[in-house]
């Protein structure tokens, strides 16, 4: 189960973390590229800020972004900005984000995201998280996927693994972790309930992708090319976009 309160707590920290990393630019580095295509530090630091007004709209009921490109238009229209502006935008958000939290009540609610998806109310602060942590990564200031908390890595390679399965576009495949478990992926045979009650077990897939936990993160979130997994049963796939 989804412990709210608990993600809740762990992304206050990781924002902590994220705006005193962020504090040591100055403004002649916030245009500069970031690691994502297209984007500087000013874009994500940007986007964190209306990422986190966003799920403040989903929590309340509100349309997570009024479109698409009303979000991507936000985004380019605050990515200029200064360096104090940018970090107080993060951190005046992040509080408005908490403060809506501190008060919603039905997390077992199902919640409407972005582009039609639905998920739990609680994991919304969970999907937070995953935003501060990636987007930190991301903006290549020495936070490094090796850094990320051991907790929010595991959740995190569950998530993405959980997110393809059953991907047309992706074959069944088995994640080994560097502990020598595994977690099934892509379009992995799924059972019916005749079938489970005879006790019928699908065939596991051919294909086993294994590595450092950094590394199978970095794949499946599209931040590593996937040079350092080793692929077993056939070729590493190209994951399609998150």
């Amino acid at each position: 189960m989804m412990d709210h309160a608990r993600d809740l707590a762990s992304v206050r920290d990781a924002t902590k973390r994220l705006l005193t990393a962020a504090a040591e630019l100055d403004n002649a580095r916030v245009p500069e590229p970031s690691r994502l295509p297209g984007w500087t530090r000013g874009h994500i630091l940007a986007h964190l800020a209306r990422n986190a007004d966003a799920l403040v709209n989903v929590l309340q009921g509100r349309p997570m972004y009024a479109s698409g490109a009303a979000r991507d238009a936000d985004i380019e229209r605050d990515a200029p900005r200064p360096l104090d502006v940018q970090l107080a935008d993060v951190r005046e958000s992040a509080d408005r984000f908490q403060d809506a939290a501190a008060v919603f009540a039905d997390w077992s609610r199902t919640v409407e995201l972005r582009n039609g998806v639905t998920d739990q109310a609680a994991r919304v602060p969970f999907r937070r998280w995953i935003e501060v942590e990636l987007h930190h990564v991301d903006l290549g200031i020495g936070y490094e996927l090796e850094d990320l908390p051991e907790e929010f890595t595991q959740r995190e390679i569950d998530f993405l693994a959980a997110r393809f399965r059953g991907h047309p576009d992706v074959p069944g495949l088995l994640i080994k972790q560097d502990d020598g478990s595994v977690i099934p992926s892509g379009a992995v045979e799924s059972v019916s309930a005749d079938q489970s009650a005879d006790g019928y077990e699908p065939p596991l897939p051919a294909l086993t992708v294994s590595g450092q936990r950094a590394d199978l993160l970095g794949w499946l979130a599209g931040r590593r090319d996937g040079s350092a997994l080793h692929a077993e049963g056939g070729a590493l796939p190209s994951l399609p976009p998150l």
